[in-house]
Protein backbone atom coordinates (compact mmCIF):
# COMPACT_ATOMS: atom_id res chain seq x y z
CA UNK A 1 0.00 0.00 0.00
CA UNK A 2 0.82 3.62 -0.31
CA UNK A 3 1.79 5.78 2.93
CA UNK A 4 3.43 8.83 4.14
CA UNK A 5 6.23 8.36 5.72
CA UNK A 6 8.13 10.87 7.91
CA UNK A 7 11.80 10.64 7.38
CA UNK A 8 13.33 13.41 9.78
CA UNK A 9 12.27 15.81 12.58
CA UNK A 10 12.49 18.52 9.99
CA UNK A 11 8.89 19.60 9.23
CA UNK A 12 6.36 18.94 6.63
CA UNK A 13 8.89 18.76 3.82
CA UNK A 14 10.69 15.98 4.98
CA UNK A 15 7.60 13.81 3.99
CA UNK A 16 7.60 11.43 1.61
CA UNK A 17 5.02 8.76 -0.32
CA UNK A 18 6.26 5.08 -0.25
CA UNK A 19 5.16 1.44 -0.65
CA UNK A 20 4.83 -0.51 2.34
CA UNK A 21 2.82 -3.73 3.18
CA UNK A 22 -0.61 -3.72 4.61
CA UNK A 23 -0.32 -3.84 8.41
CA UNK A 24 -2.14 -7.29 10.23
CA UNK A 25 -4.49 -6.93 12.92
CA UNK A 26 -3.40 -7.95 16.60
CA UNK A 27 -5.87 -9.41 18.61
CA UNK A 28 -7.60 -6.77 19.60
CA UNK A 29 -7.24 -4.21 16.81
CA UNK A 30 -9.46 -3.77 13.65
CA UNK A 31 -7.74 -3.07 10.29
CA UNK A 32 -9.36 0.07 8.42
CA UNK A 33 -9.20 0.71 4.59
CA UNK A 34 -8.99 4.51 5.11
CA UNK A 35 -11.32 7.09 3.22
CA UNK A 36 -10.13 9.70 4.91
CA UNK A 37 -7.65 11.20 7.19
CA UNK A 38 -7.82 14.16 9.33
CA UNK A 39 -5.05 16.65 9.42
CA UNK A 40 -4.17 18.32 12.90
CA UNK A 41 -1.47 20.42 14.37
CA UNK A 42 -0.25 17.89 16.26
CA UNK A 43 0.92 15.88 13.26
CA UNK A 44 2.77 19.47 12.46
CA UNK A 45 4.35 19.23 15.59
CA UNK A 46 5.32 15.79 15.40
CA UNK A 47 7.40 16.35 11.94
CA UNK A 48 9.50 18.67 14.75
CA UNK A 49 9.49 16.70 17.81
CA UNK A 50 7.95 19.29 19.59
CA UNK A 51 5.01 16.75 20.51
CA UNK A 52 5.34 15.11 23.35
CA UNK A 53 6.17 11.52 23.50
CA UNK A 54 5.52 11.51 19.49
CA UNK A 55 7.34 8.91 17.03
CA UNK A 56 10.55 8.49 16.37
CA UNK A 57 11.06 9.19 12.31
CA UNK A 58 10.83 7.28 10.13
CA UNK A 59 7.25 6.59 10.99
CA UNK A 60 4.20 6.36 9.06
CA UNK A 61 2.30 9.69 9.77
CA UNK A 62 -1.26 10.68 11.17
CA UNK A 63 -3.21 9.25 13.74
CA UNK A 64 -6.49 9.92 13.16
CA UNK A 65 -9.27 8.38 9.74
CA UNK A 66 -12.25 7.01 8.83
CA UNK A 67 -13.10 4.06 6.89
CA UNK A 68 -14.42 0.58 6.26
CA UNK A 69 -13.13 -2.23 8.68
CA UNK A 70 -11.74 -4.81 6.18
CA UNK A 71 -10.49 -7.37 8.99
CA UNK A 72 -10.49 -7.95 12.42
CA UNK A 73 -8.48 -9.06 15.73
CA UNK A 74 -9.71 -12.78 17.05
CA UNK A 75 -10.82 -11.31 20.71
CA UNK A 76 -12.58 -8.09 18.66
CA UNK A 77 -16.54 -8.28 19.46
CA UNK A 78 -19.49 -5.44 18.51
CA UNK A 79 -17.31 -4.28 15.36
CA UNK A 80 -17.88 -6.25 11.76
CA UNK A 81 -16.04 -6.55 9.12
CA UNK A 82 -18.23 -4.02 6.47
CA UNK A 83 -18.44 -1.26 9.43
CA UNK A 84 -17.80 2.10 8.75
CA UNK A 85 -16.07 3.24 12.01
CA UNK A 86 -13.71 6.95 12.67
CA UNK A 87 -11.16 6.35 15.13
CA UNK A 88 -7.31 6.66 16.16
CA UNK A 89 -4.25 4.91 15.72
CA UNK A 90 -0.61 4.85 14.24
CA UNK A 91 -0.32 5.33 10.38
CA UNK A 92 -3.10 7.28 9.05
CA UNK A 93 -1.91 9.25 6.45
CA UNK A 94 -1.84 5.59 4.24
CA UNK A 95 -4.69 3.19 2.40
CA UNK A 96 -4.95 1.18 5.09
CA UNK A 97 -4.28 1.22 9.08
CA UNK A 98 -4.68 -0.42 12.52
CA UNK A 99 -7.28 1.00 15.07
CA UNK A 100 -7.37 -0.59 18.27
CA UNK A 101 -11.21 -1.52 18.20
CA UNK A 102 -12.87 -0.28 21.42
CA UNK A 103 -11.51 2.71 20.37
CA UNK A 104 -13.24 3.14 17.33
CA UNK A 105 -17.01 4.34 17.06
CA UNK A 106 -19.28 4.32 14.16
CA UNK A 107 -19.78 6.67 11.30
CA UNK A 108 -22.91 8.85 11.69
CA UNK A 109 -25.76 7.86 9.64
CA UNK A 110 -25.67 8.91 6.00
CA UNK A 111 -22.18 11.26 6.38
CA UNK A 112 -19.25 10.20 4.34
CA UNK A 113 -16.02 9.47 5.74
CA UNK A 114 -14.91 13.01 4.86
CA UNK A 115 -17.70 14.62 7.17
CA UNK A 116 -17.24 12.33 10.32
CA UNK A 117 -13.43 13.65 10.59
CA UNK A 118 -12.99 15.62 13.98
CA UNK A 119 -15.68 13.69 15.77
CA UNK A 120 -12.97 11.86 17.92
CA UNK A 121 -10.82 14.50 18.04
CA UNK A 122 -11.87 18.41 17.27
CA UNK A 123 -15.42 18.05 18.48
CA UNK A 124 -14.71 15.89 21.36
CA UNK A 125 -11.79 18.10 22.40
CA UNK A 126 -14.01 21.36 22.14
CA UNK A 127 -17.03 19.63 24.39
CA UNK A 128 -14.76 18.14 27.10
CA UNK A 129 -12.80 21.40 27.73
CA UNK A 130 -16.34 23.55 27.22
CA UNK A 131 -18.68 21.18 29.09
CA UNK A 132 -17.74 19.06 32.50
CA UNK A 133 -14.61 20.85 32.36
CA UNK A 134 -14.89 24.83 31.52
CA UNK A 135 -18.99 24.09 33.18
CA UNK A 136 -20.17 26.09 30.56
CA UNK A 137 -23.64 26.98 30.86
CA UNK A 138 -25.91 29.72 29.57
CA UNK A 139 -25.08 33.44 29.22
CA UNK A 140 -21.18 32.71 29.85
CA UNK A 141 -18.78 34.76 28.07
CA UNK A 142 -16.05 32.36 26.29
CA UNK A 143 -13.23 33.23 24.40
CA UNK A 144 -11.35 30.70 21.74
CA UNK A 145 -9.09 31.21 20.21
CA UNK A 146 -8.04 30.11 16.69
CA UNK A 147 -11.88 30.24 16.13
CA UNK A 148 -11.62 29.52 12.51
CA UNK A 149 -9.69 26.18 12.98
CA UNK A 150 -11.04 22.44 13.68
CA UNK A 151 -11.22 22.52 17.27
CA UNK A 152 -12.23 26.30 17.32
CA UNK A 153 -15.22 25.67 14.99
CA UNK A 154 -16.52 22.94 16.79
CA UNK A 155 -16.30 24.94 20.04
CA UNK A 156 -18.10 28.11 18.35
CA UNK A 157 -20.59 25.86 17.60
CA UNK A 158 -20.84 23.91 21.15
CA UNK A 159 -20.56 27.45 22.97
CA UNK A 160 -23.18 29.24 20.63
CA UNK A 161 -25.69 25.66 21.00
CA UNK A 162 -25.36 26.10 24.94
CA UNK A 163 -26.47 30.04 24.67
CA UNK A 164 -23.14 31.39 25.73
CA UNK A 165 -21.47 34.87 24.35
CA UNK A 166 -18.68 34.24 22.06
CA UNK A 167 -15.77 36.08 21.26
CA UNK A 168 -13.37 34.32 18.63
CA UNK A 169 -9.74 34.94 17.57
CA UNK A 170 -8.57 34.95 14.25
CA UNK A 171 -6.62 36.73 11.35
CA UNK A 172 -8.61 38.87 9.29
CA UNK A 173 -8.89 37.13 6.55
CA UNK A 174 -11.09 34.45 8.57
CA UNK A 175 -13.05 36.73 10.53
CA UNK A 176 -16.00 35.98 8.16
CA UNK A 177 -16.03 32.49 8.09
CA UNK A 178 -15.57 32.56 12.34
CA UNK A 179 -18.84 34.58 11.96
CA UNK A 180 -20.57 32.56 9.94
CA UNK A 181 -20.62 30.03 12.38
CA UNK A 182 -22.14 32.04 15.00
CA UNK A 183 -19.41 34.14 16.87
CA UNK A 184 -21.08 37.08 18.40
CA UNK A 185 -17.45 39.13 17.95
CA UNK A 186 -14.38 38.46 16.38
CA UNK A 187 -10.89 39.79 17.40
CA UNK A 188 -8.04 39.78 15.06
CA UNK A 189 -5.09 37.77 15.71
CA UNK A 190 -2.82 41.36 15.53
CA UNK A 191 -5.14 43.19 17.61
CA UNK A 192 -4.67 43.85 21.48
CA UNK A 193 -6.42 41.13 23.04
CA UNK A 194 -6.37 42.43 26.75
CA UNK A 195 -8.12 45.51 25.52
CA UNK A 196 -10.74 44.03 23.05
CA UNK A 197 -11.78 41.65 25.37
CA UNK A 198 -12.10 44.14 28.33
CA UNK A 199 -14.16 46.01 25.75
CA UNK A 200 -16.25 43.17 24.79
CA UNK A 201 -17.05 42.20 28.30
CA UNK A 202 -17.35 45.48 29.91
CA UNK A 203 -14.68 44.85 32.16
CA UNK A 204 -15.45 41.79 33.60
CA UNK A 205 -13.59 39.14 31.84
CA UNK A 206 -14.41 35.90 29.88
CA UNK A 207 -15.75 32.95 31.52
CA UNK A 208 -13.57 30.63 29.61
CA UNK A 209 -10.92 30.83 27.62
CA UNK A 210 -10.23 27.66 24.98
CA UNK A 211 -6.83 28.50 24.73
CA UNK A 212 -4.53 26.17 22.27
CA UNK A 213 -1.99 29.19 21.14
CA UNK A 214 0.41 29.10 23.66
CA UNK A 215 2.99 31.67 23.45
CA UNK A 216 2.33 35.26 24.82
CA UNK A 217 -1.47 34.37 23.89
CA UNK A 218 -1.35 31.96 27.24
CA UNK A 219 -0.44 35.04 29.31
CA UNK A 220 -2.48 37.48 27.57
CA UNK A 221 -5.44 34.57 28.41
CA UNK A 222 -4.94 34.32 31.97
CA UNK A 223 -5.42 38.05 32.04
CA UNK A 224 -8.75 38.13 30.38
CA UNK A 225 -10.10 35.35 32.34
CA UNK A 226 -12.70 36.58 35.03
CA UNK A 227 -11.28 37.19 38.12
CA UNK A 228 -11.77 34.33 40.46
CA UNK A 229 -14.35 32.44 38.56
CA UNK A 230 -12.63 32.19 35.19
CA UNK A 231 -11.16 29.22 33.53
CA UNK A 232 -8.58 28.96 31.20
CA UNK A 233 -8.83 25.89 29.72
CA UNK A 234 -5.06 24.94 27.69
CA UNK A 235 -5.77 22.13 24.84
CA UNK A 236 -2.69 23.17 22.70
CA UNK A 237 0.74 24.98 22.77
CA UNK A 238 1.42 25.82 18.61
CA UNK A 239 3.40 29.12 19.61
CA UNK A 240 5.63 27.65 22.53
CA UNK A 241 5.54 26.90 26.14
CA UNK A 242 4.73 29.65 28.45
CA UNK A 243 4.23 29.83 32.40
CA UNK A 244 2.18 31.49 35.24
CA UNK A 245 3.76 31.67 38.85
CA UNK A 246 1.86 30.69 42.27
CA UNK A 247 2.39 33.78 42.69
CA UNK A 248 0.28 35.06 40.24
CA UNK A 249 -2.69 32.95 40.79
CA UNK A 250 -2.77 34.17 44.11
CA UNK A 251 -2.15 37.52 43.87
CA UNK A 252 -2.22 39.19 40.61
CA UNK A 253 -4.19 36.49 38.12
CA UNK A 254 -6.91 34.78 40.60
CA UNK A 255 -8.41 32.18 37.93
CA UNK A 256 -8.59 28.60 36.99
CA UNK A 257 -6.20 27.24 34.81
CA UNK A 258 -7.22 23.36 33.74
CA UNK A 259 -4.91 21.29 31.43
CA UNK A 260 -6.74 18.98 28.82
CA UNK A 261 -4.86 16.84 26.48
CA UNK A 262 -8.02 14.53 24.90
CA UNK A 263 -5.41 10.90 24.58
CA UNK A 264 -5.01 11.45 28.35
CA UNK A 265 -8.36 12.17 29.29
CA UNK A 266 -9.40 8.76 27.43
CA UNK A 267 -6.55 6.83 29.57
CA UNK A 268 -7.39 8.47 33.23
CA UNK A 269 -11.09 9.59 32.66
CA UNK A 270 -12.63 6.95 30.52
CA UNK A 271 -16.27 7.55 31.87
CA UNK A 272 -16.11 11.28 31.23
CA UNK A 273 -14.83 10.70 27.16
CA UNK A 274 -17.92 7.82 26.96
CA UNK A 275 -20.11 10.98 28.04
CA UNK A 276 -18.99 13.51 25.80
CA UNK A 277 -19.51 10.93 23.15
CA UNK A 278 -22.81 10.55 23.93
CA UNK A 279 -23.44 14.00 24.30
CA UNK A 280 -22.35 14.41 20.66
CA UNK A 281 -24.34 12.00 19.89
CA UNK A 282 -27.40 14.07 20.69
CA UNK A 283 -25.99 17.54 18.98
CA UNK A 284 -25.67 15.05 15.79
CA UNK A 285 -29.71 14.24 16.43
CA UNK A 286 -30.69 17.25 16.80
CA UNK A 287 -28.46 19.20 14.13
CA UNK A 288 -25.96 20.83 17.02
CA UNK A 289 -23.30 19.21 15.41
CA UNK A 290 -23.69 18.95 11.53
CA UNK A 291 -21.43 17.09 8.63
CA UNK A 292 -18.16 18.53 8.51
CA UNK A 293 -16.62 20.12 5.32
CA UNK A 294 -13.05 19.36 4.85
CA UNK A 295 -10.90 20.75 2.65
CA UNK A 296 -9.27 17.43 0.88
CA UNK A 297 -6.10 16.91 -0.39
CA UNK A 298 -4.40 13.83 -2.25
CA UNK A 299 -2.21 11.15 -0.14
CA UNK A 300 0.99 12.80 -2.12
CA UNK A 301 -0.23 16.33 -1.20
CA UNK A 302 -0.01 15.51 2.62
CA UNK A 303 3.35 17.73 3.50
CA UNK A 304 1.37 20.38 1.50
CA UNK A 305 -1.82 20.44 3.86
CA UNK A 306 0.77 20.12 7.11
CA UNK A 307 2.79 23.46 5.65
CA UNK A 308 -0.75 24.98 5.07
CA UNK A 309 -1.50 24.34 7.90
CA UNK A 310 1.61 25.00 9.56
CA UNK A 311 1.23 28.20 8.00
CA UNK A 312 -1.51 29.34 9.11
CA UNK A 313 -3.53 29.74 6.01
CA UNK A 314 -6.16 27.31 6.44
CA UNK A 315 -9.23 27.13 7.76
CA UNK A 316 -11.74 24.28 9.35
CA UNK A 317 -10.79 20.17 8.97
CA UNK A 318 -8.34 19.59 6.97
CA UNK A 319 -8.21 15.53 5.41
CA UNK A 320 -5.74 13.15 3.06
CA UNK A 321 -7.78 11.20 0.82
CA UNK A 322 -5.59 7.74 0.16
CA UNK A 323 -8.25 6.06 -1.97
CA UNK A 324 -8.46 7.68 -5.78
Amino acid sequence: MQALEQTSLDGPSAMRIVEVAVPTPGPDDVLVRVGAAGVNFADVMQTRGTYDGGPKPPYIAGFEAAGEVVATGENVVGVSVGDRVIGTGAGAFAEYMLMPANAVVPVPTGWTDEEALGLVLNWATALVSLRPLGRLSAGDTVLIHAAAGGVGQAAVRIARHYGATVIGTASAAKHDVVRRLGADHVVDREADLVAEVRRLTGGRGADIVLESVGGKTFRQSIEVARRVTGKVVVIGVAAGEASVSNWELNFRHPVHVIGQHLTTTIQQAPDLFAAALAELGELIETGGYPPGRPTAYALADGAKALADLEAGTTTGKLALKPQP
